[in-house]
């Protein structure tokens, strides 16, 4: 793997400093094709937050008759309710905001639970096929493993900064399992983008200049955003 920032280039030498250019040269196995009736500042993110949701689901086997929880609301979540909608999955979306209950449903959600209300997560004990967790922030990971069927996966792309307690009793009681995932190869990336082509699938963006960047994160750090920021290069010109 190479990283698009400061990791050492086997290729050329030296280390990568981004992609941000008018014109690239680039060996034909990195270049990715985006289906044309997507819109490119909502397909930008899918290169990010959508193969990192898409490569989960795709791997333990979402389709037409699971049922699969989304944790968390955000840029991240919003394009796993997206996709688990679009596989034919019954989805049900875990948030700790009330307020965010019409989104979820308006992204495909069939179902929205207030994490923090006891007696709703109870009504959905041992019932999930796939469960996708998007929170990075420390959170009761136990909650949702006792939500999980026999045979039943939470996958993690969130990233706590301190370590979840699993404890072992809520994984061995019906053979669930506790996975991560962090995004995907250029193959299963190009199978998300086309996926998303034929479903019309795209990140819901709020487009800003680059001199808002700075605006942009504060409001990022606030949880201010519906649900990506996507950065109109065009802007540097203007600088």
């Amino acid at each position: 793997m190479i990283l698009t920032f400061n990791s050492p280039d086997k290729h050329l030498g030296g280390v990568t400093y981004g992609g941000y250019s008018e014109n690239i040269v680039v060996d034909e196995h990195f270049v990715l094709r985006v289906p044309s009736n997507l819109d490119p500042a909502g397909a930008a993110p899918l290169l990010c937050a959508g193969i990192t949701t898409y490569s989960p689901m795709h791997h333990w086997g979402v389709t037409k008759g699971k049922k699969v929880g989304v944790v968390g609301l955000g840029g991240l979540g919003h394009m796993a309710v997206k996709f688990a909608h679009a596989l034919g999955a019954h989805v049900v979306v875990f948030t700790t905001s009330p307020n965010k209950k019409e989104d979820a449903i308006r992204l495909g959600a069939d179902e929205v639970v207030v994490s923090r209300n006891a007696d709703e997560m109870k009504k959905h004990a041992g019932s999930f096929d796939f469960i996708l967790d998007a929170v990075s922030a420390d959170h009761d990971i136990n909650a949702y493993i006792n939500l999980l069927g026999i045979d039943g996966n939470l996958t993690l792309v969130g990233a706590p900064a301190e370590p979840l307690a699993v404890p072992a009793f809520s994984l061995i009681g019906r053979r669930r399992s506790f996975s991560g995932s962090m995004i995907g190869g250029i193959p299963e990336t190009q199978e998300m983008l086309d996926f998303c082509g034929k479903h019309n699938i795209t990140a819901d963006v709020e487009v800003i200049p680059i001199q808002k960047v700075n605006e942009a994160y504060e409001r990022l750090l606030k949880s201010d955003v519906k649900y990506r920021f996507s950065i109109d290069m065009a802007s540097l010109k203007s600088e």
